[in-house]
């Protein structure tokens, strides 16, 4: 066990030598290193909101599960939101993880991934973005994606509403229109579908919004349900548990044009050494998407003609 103090808060870190990442040998405490290196970036995007653990306690090889309901063994100090569940017909207290003893404590569970509600603990009924998985099957990849993302890109901008890309850190991309504006998650999610049926019409062979997965194969589905109260998205800036320590990394819409016209999909996978070199040179290219206040227009033939 090392005990450090971040804060003056005290932390038992265990197990850092154990590897996470068979493949790379990656460890807990490369991954610990990896997030208290990222906090200033990662903190403002997840600071306020209802966080679900994905805990990978063995490596990301072996079983994981999702945990809710924030640990009773957590520290003292680390903050609670009660969101009362439908499902469970009682009050989920989710973690709150807004500092960076609070994050390396969740790095500690190997929580490897963090995945935010779209909306803040103070009105999770208000999302503060609408959000696109586009989630390709083969033999349709990340370039398919950054296809679609442009397409997704210039539509957005023909109803004057700038949008955000970052990988998924997987095998797709999230495409984040930043609202910070009195919203539901009931006009989010219509708005959202009836963009992704659009798209669907422009490219029947290329695209799908239906969550099918038989009728998948070859396209990049449009997942626009990612819009509901109950769900997450993978936080920017956040590890996942693939072969290698890849990370969800915001893009620029240059860099997607590039590949685009060559192809080179390579230049959208990043690690986490690669995203700690990168925020030292571009800074956070996703900050906007925290304060750009958009509301969404209404929606008709015209508007999207």
């Amino acid at each position: 066990m090392t005990i450090v103090s971040i804060d003056d808060k005290e932390l038992h870190l265990t197990n850092l030598e154990k590897v996470l990442y068979p493949r790379t040998g990656f460890t807990k405490g490369q991954v610990i290193n990896y997030y208290v290196q990222m906090a200033h970036f990662i903190l403002p995007h997840i600071s306020g909101k209802p966080i679900t653990l994905k805990r990978y306690p063995e490596g990301v090889d072996k079983d994981f599960f999702y945990e809710k309901q924030c640990p009773s063994h957590r520290p003292h100090w680390l903050s609670t939101a009660p969101v009362y569940s439908r499902h469970n017909e009682d009050v989920v207290n989710y973690c709150l993880i807004d500092s960076v003893a609070a994050l390396v404590w969740l790095a500690n569970l190997a929580s490897i991934e963090i995945h935010p509600n779209l909306a803040m603990a103070k009105d999770v009924t208000r999302p503060t973005s609408m959000v696109f998985d586009l989630d390709p099957t083969e033999p349709a990849d990340l370039h398919d994606c950054a296809d679609v993302a442009l397409m997704l890109r210039d539509m957005f901008e023909h109803l004057s509403l700038r949008s955000f890309i970052k990988t998924s850190g997987g095998k797709g991309m999230h495409l984040y229109v930043p609202l910070n504006t009195p919203v539901t998650y009931d006009q989010t999610k219509s708005f959202s579908n009836a963009i992704a049926n659009l798209l669907e019409r422009q490219d029947p062979k290329r695209i799908t919004a239906n969550m099918r997965k038989d009728l998948r194969p070859g396209k990049v589905f449009v997942d626009w349900s990612q819009n509901d109260q109950h769900k997450t998205t993978v936080a920017v800036y956040s590890l996942r548990a693939r072969e290698m320590p890849t990370v969800s990394t915001p893009l620029q819409w240059k860099e997607l044009e590039e590949v685009h016209r060559t192809g080179h999909i390579e230049k959208l996978i990043f690690q986490a050494p690669d995203v700690i070199k990168r925020v030292e040179k571009l800074g956070d290219i996703f900050a906007p998407v925290l304060k750009i206040k958009q509301h969404l227009p209404s929606l008709n033939k015209k508007s999207l003609s």
